[in-house]
């Protein structure tokens, strides 16, 4: 085969993506292990090695000495196309061997548009996509990430979902396929003893049941499956695995930097946000530990920036203590620090003059919303006032990029809060003029927004999606709202955001769409360069179903949802009750100021919270 790869990768861009040898990549001795992992991220090699789970959970598998843990990216069109004519298996990384032979093959979704790689990686690699096909106990194909939070559009195609954090849920699941492998089970008996294992969804162990309006009246579990799988969290965050060294890219990536995670679930409680209630409670990083880890990532990788991450980093508990620390280590070494993920409100000189040390780069907020009214039903907490005080203090310190992150379709949204966004863009221009520390060298603010999406585990789950049509006509309502050429203005596209919806908020019959997707040739669907609307309609139409069911129909409040079988510590009442807060226009204020009971912290404690 390497004679095969050496001739194509001549013929294909970028062939770095594929041939693995990267400086701190883990290489073992094969006949040494008993159990090997194909690490498989359905996207490009750029994005996947960009995300810091596949780092930790990589680094934590192969610290098991028994195990061996390889990666595996979704090759571009032009590779995919040079693998099927020269008959090439898809194969991992590190020993460049089929990842069809491998005992695993774990699947990180993180995102719903990337389902259909998941279908072609599958095919490239020879083995059946659908689970029912895999009569044999390995390659037994499993899935954990957000995604997972609604695994039933997945259903057909995975032996079992990891729920929540997978440093330790991993692992355990892994040393059952090692005993099942010694001991010689067959499928249906690791199946039924995996479900057993808590954070662990199988989904062949749960029977659907529709009514006759096309909704879900029950999900059945069977063969000792329990009613609701809970997730899997770390409670002490210093004592689970975290990378020492990272691995060094063969080529450029969009992350191209140590990325150090400061702490794992989210205070603010925004109530369109997936990500702030999946990841409940919040639990910290210790700032000695990150110190520490930071000190080893950038001397073993050779890394000149290093970026904190967090879902909302300016949050962080002696974020100053932290930056000073990096900073008197970074700055002699001329290493960059950036924050992303800062909040308008707590945006302070201080922070600013921290961060831009060593390399000043643009600035991105995230208001969510244009008018005050619609920022409290979404439960932003952030004020124009402060907004705007955030971006005098950016100004003055010689800011002139400045990016602002919108959603349309919110729910309870006017016309008046379209026209709010481009009020609040001009005034944020207008601080500019009025505290600019160098204007000459004029500003660029821009504006973007992206359509609303109704996700699973939100306040906002039962809510309707505009249609695409509508959708654009706030666009255009807005772009005209825009008269500043120093404003511009991005949206992005309405037809990707409806089918994410569909999926997001899908059941089990979504399967078959995605079937259809991938024998009409679909793959890669979050790159405009081979997402095809039509396409979608047609696998939806061909499956007997209207994506619209899933995305632009208002969920009544007693409606079984296919997620409810997942337990994410937030109490499905007290989602409800954010929903009526929502409709009322008040605020709930974030778990510093008070906790609101919405069950998450329960799991600290090692007990499921009573409805």
């Amino acid at each position: 085969m390497e004679q095969k790869l050496e001739r194509i990768l001549s013929r294909v861009q970028k062939p770095a993506r594929y041939t693995g040898g990267e400086y701190n990549e883990i290489v073992k001795d094969k006949s040494a292990v008993d159990l090997r992992v194909a690490f498989c991220f359905p996207d490009t090699y750029e994005i996947g090695m960009s995300n810091l789970g596949l780092q930790i959970l990589y680094g934590a598998i192969n610290r098991e000495p028994e195990m061996w843990c390889e990666r595996c990216f979704a090759p571009w069109g032009d590779m995919e196309e040079e693998l099927r004519r020269e008959k090439i298996p898809l194969y991992a990384l590190e020993s460049g061997d089929p990842i069809g032979d491998f005992d695993v093959i774990a699947f990180s979704l993180g995102y719903e548009m990337a389902y259909t790689s998941v279908l072609n990686m599958l095919e490239l690699a020879g083995v059946p996509y659908r689970a029912s096909e895999r009569k044999e106990l390995t390659p037994v194909v499993f899935a954990g990430g957000t995604s997972c939070v609604n695994p039933e559009p997945m259903a057909d195609f995975l032996d079992f979902c990891v729920l929540g954090e997978g440093e330790e849920a991993d692992i355990e699941a892994l040393r059952l396929v090692e005993r099942a492998k010694k001991e010689g089970w067959d499928k249906p008996r690791f199946l039924r003893e995996v479900s057993k294992i808590p954070g662990v969804y199988v989904p062949s162990l749960y029977t659907p049941e529709y009514g006759e309006d096309g909704t879900l009246r029950a999900l059945t579990p069977r063969d000792g499956a329990p009613e609701r799988v809970t997730k899997r969290i770390i409670e002490d965050l210093d004592s689970a695995f975290y990378p020492d060294r990272a691995i060094v890219p063969s080529t450029e990536i969009v992350h191209d930097r140590v990325v150090l995670e400061l702490f794992r679930g989210c205070v603010r409680g925004c109530r369109f946000c997936q990500a702030g209630f999946a990841y409940r409670p919040v639990r910290r990083h210790g700032t000695e530990f990150l110190l520490e880890k930071a000190k080893s990532l950038l001397e073993s990788s050779g890394y000149e920036e290093i970026t904190l991450s967090s879902l909302s980093t300016s949050d962080f508990k002696g974020l100053g203590e932290l930056t000073d620390g990096l900073l008197d280590w970074c700055e002699p070494r001329r290493i960059s620090l950036s924050l992303p993920s800062l909040r308008a409100d707590n945006f302070s000189m201080d922070l600013m003059e921290r961060v831009q040390k060593v390399r000043k780069s643009g600035l991105t907020f995230a208001p969510e919303a244009g008018s005050q009214r619609l920022r409290d039903v979404i439960n932003k907490n952030v004020t124009e006032e402060e907004l705007l005080n955030s971006c005098r203090v950016a100004f003055e310190g010689g800011w002139n990029t400045l990016k602002l992150y919108f959603m349309l379709g919110l729910p309870t949204e006017t016309d008046e809060d379209v026209i709010a966004i481009a009020k609040l863009a001009n005034k944020v221009l207008y601080t500019w003029r009025q505290y600019a520390s160098n204007k000459a060298r004029g500003v660029k603010i821009t504006v973007s927004t992206s359509m609303f999406v109704p996700k699973p585990h939100t306040p906002f789950q039962w809510e309707a999606q505009v249609g695409t049509e509508e959708y654009l006509r706030r666009v255009r309502l807005l772009r005209d709202n825009i008269t500043s050429k120093s404003i511009t203005y991005n949206w992005h596209s309405p037809e990707v955001s409806l089918i994410e919806a569909a999926l997001s908020r899908g059941d089990r019959r979504v399967g078959k769409a995605l079937e259809n997707v991938h024998a009409a040739g679909g793959r890669l669907d979050s790159w405009s360069d081979y997402f095809d609307f039509e396409r979608w309609l047609r696998a939806f139409s061909d499956a007997g179903l209207e994506p619209g069911f899933y995305a632009s129909r208002e969920r009544g409040e007693d409606e079984v949802f296919p997620w409810d079988v997942i337990d994410l510590g937030v109490r499905k009442s007290y989602l409800l009750r954010e929903r009526h807060e929502a409709y009322a226009g008040r605020v709930t204020p974030d778990c510093r100021v008070k906790c609101m009971g919405c069950g998450a912290n329960c799991l600290l404690e090692g007990r499921k919270c009573d409805e």
